[in-house]
This record gives structure tokens, sequence and C-alpha cells, in this order.
């Protein structure tokens, strides 16, 4: 994984950070696959279990890291 690369999706992810804990959740790193494009995050808190976490995976956090980081095709959880 390219360090450039990886500091990009993070700074991205602190991008949408603020959102998820003012609703007790947050996302964290685990992967990027740059063969593939996807970025594979662990949601935590109130993210666990929430039924709209899966769009707020794909709207939200997929969204802002494909605005940022060209190389990034999809987010998925882990």
């Amino acid at each position: 994984m390219s360090e450039n690369i990886n500091d990009k999706i993070k700074a991205s992810l602190e991008k949408v950070r603020p959102s998820l804990q003012a609703d007790g959740g947050d996302v964290e790193l685990v992967n990027f696959d740059d063969k593939k494009g996807v970025v594979n995050v662990r949601l935590s808190g109130m993210c666990v279990g929430c039924p709209m976490a899966g769009i707020t995976l794909k709207a939200g956090i997929e969204e802002q890291l494909k605005q940022d980081v060209p190389e990034v095709k999809a987010v998925e959880a882990v």
C-alpha cells in the first residue's frame, strides 16, 4: 500500500469522522487493496448493528473517499 494513498485515505476519513462520532460511532482504516481500489474500513460504536450503517458506508464514507482519492473504487466494511 502506498503510504501517500494511505495518508490521503486517512485524511479523507477525518472529514466524515465527526459526523459518525456525533452519533456515537466511528470508522477506522483497515486496508487498501491498490490492485482493486477497495478500501476496507471497520465501523465501531453505535455504527455496529445500525440499520443505517450500509447507507452511511456507501453514501457517506465511500462517496467522500472517491471524491478525495481517485484511486478508490469501493469501500467495504470488515
